[in-house]
């Protein structure tokens, strides 16, 4: 399954990257501080609340700013920083630090954070129990596939000790790294994007704020267990390839990503569901 999994995700991840390519990018050619500041910035974006944070920004701040934004939708979690990487795109906002620095490890890509912008809270979600301890012994639970997010999940299980971690197993954790596991809980690795849809037929799964979110879950009410925001590591960031921070329109939309308007705006559409990193 996880093959399969990942071998529809290269598809669609293709095709995307086509369209990307045909629609191009009007500044892609340009790096650091010699980029046109008058061109378009392309940013790809996961729908929710990424896309959704920078809409705002392009209906509320971007022209006042004088910034031209185009913000490109897509769902899968490799896209964004190959369209990058490649010049199809000049921005990317999808994802956090961790995450990043293993998709550059292993894909060979020099794309970079520029700024912080907001946490979404991993949450274990279940419509089949209403709190942990209504688990049953050998229940299913599925987590996320990719390397970082997966350790991320398992981490948060242990901070609540419904299993523990081996000895110095970090951000990369696998459940090979689980120590103990008093419940036989089964896990079950999938796609981020498709946690959500699985739910049904899992007791429970931990799933990304923005997938919970693009679902019509609610991770603050919803979740069954949420990460907390104090010294959490993955606040999502703006992203760029090496070289192209000093972009004057990365900059500007860096500045309008900080702004009391867009912090604002996060507190009062995701009401803790999506919080703001600065």
């Amino acid at each position: 399954m996880r093959n399969v999994l990942k071998f529809t995700s290269v598809l669609a991840t293709a095709g995307v990257a086509l369209t990307l390519a045909a629609c191009g990018s009007d500044g892609s050619s340009s790096s650091g501080a010699s980029a046109d500041p008058n061109k378009t910035l392309t940013v790809i974006a996961s729908p929710t609340p990424h896309a959704q944070i920078l809409d705002y920004v392009k209906k509320n701040l971007a022209d006042k700013a004088g910034l031209k934004l185009d913000v490109k939708v897509v769902t899968d979690y490799v896209t964004p920083n190959t369209a990058v990487q490649d010049g199809s795109a000049d921005a990317n906002y999808f994802q956090h630090v961790p995450y990043l620095d293993d998709f550059n490890k292993k894909n060979a890509t020099d794309v970079v954070s520029v700024e912080t912008v907001h946490l979404e809270p991993l949450g274990l979600y279940s419509k089949k129990v209403k709190s942990v301890a209504e688990l049953k012994d050998g229940a299913e639970v599925g987590v996320p596939n990719d390397a970082t997010n997966e350790g991320r999940a398992l981490q948060l299980l242990a901070a609540d000790k419904v299993i523990t971690l081996k000895s110095g197993a970090g951000t990369t954790a696998t459940v090979q790294d689980i120590a103990t596991n008093p419940k036989n809980l089964k896990f079950k690795e999938l796609e981020a994007a498709q946690l959500p849809r699985s739910l049904g037929d899992l007791d429970a799964a931990v799933i990304n704020g923005n997938y919970a979110l693009d679902s019509g879950l609610k991770p603050a009410t919803d979740a069954i267990l949420l990460e907390k925001a104090d010294g959490n590591p993955y606040a999502n960031i703006l992203a760029v390839k090496k070289g192209h921070e000093n972009d004057p329109r990365v900059q500007k939309l860096a500045q309008l990503l900080h702004s009391a308007e867009v912090k604002k705006y996060i507190q009062d559409t995701f009401n803790g569901s999506v919080v703001p990193a600065f």
